[in-house]
């Protein structure tokens, strides 16, 4: 089994763990503490959203301000558009923001997001044929 453990960073982890459970997430309160709180959104996808501090013993690199730089997009899929949609108005009524304008292309419809940390959130639908053969088999429906 793989897990995936995705590591954010955060200015104010309280903060960070109410606006997550607002928008459906979890706290793992045994992987939980002053400087780190785990964040289960299925059995395998976890955040872990780390105290900058916390997170610059990880690395000798600079830690980034989400607010100014891109360092990565995080996105996962959801099982519908409604959805997609639903989690949208969470992220927007907890505290999070706009990154960029829905897209919507037909077989696929995409939201682009961030936490109130600036670390961009992407919760995507995709037309199941569109993604078992690709978007031409969509396009023939």
């Amino acid at each position: 089994m793989t897990q995936i453990f995705v590591n954010l960073p955060t200015t104010d982890l309280e903060r960070a763990k109410t606006f997550y459970q607002a928008i459906g997430a979890e706290v793992v309160p045994e992987f939980t503490d002053d400087n780190a709180s785990c964040i289960k959104w299925t059995d395998d996808i976890f955040f872990m959203i780390l105290t900058r501090d916390y997170l610059a013993t990880f690395t000798d690199k600079p830690i980034v301000d989400p607010h100014t730089a891109a360092q990565a997009l995080t996105a996962m899929s959801r099982e519908s558009r409604d959805e997609v949609d639903a989690l949208r108005a969470s992220i927007l009524d907890a505290g999070g923001g706009e990154n960029k304008e829905p897209q919507d292309l037909g077989f696929m419809y995409g939201i682009s997001m961030t936490d109130p940390d600036g670390n961009i959130l992407e919760f995507m639908w995709m037309d199941p044929a569109a993604a078992e053969q690709g978007p031409e088999a969509f396009e023939q429906n």
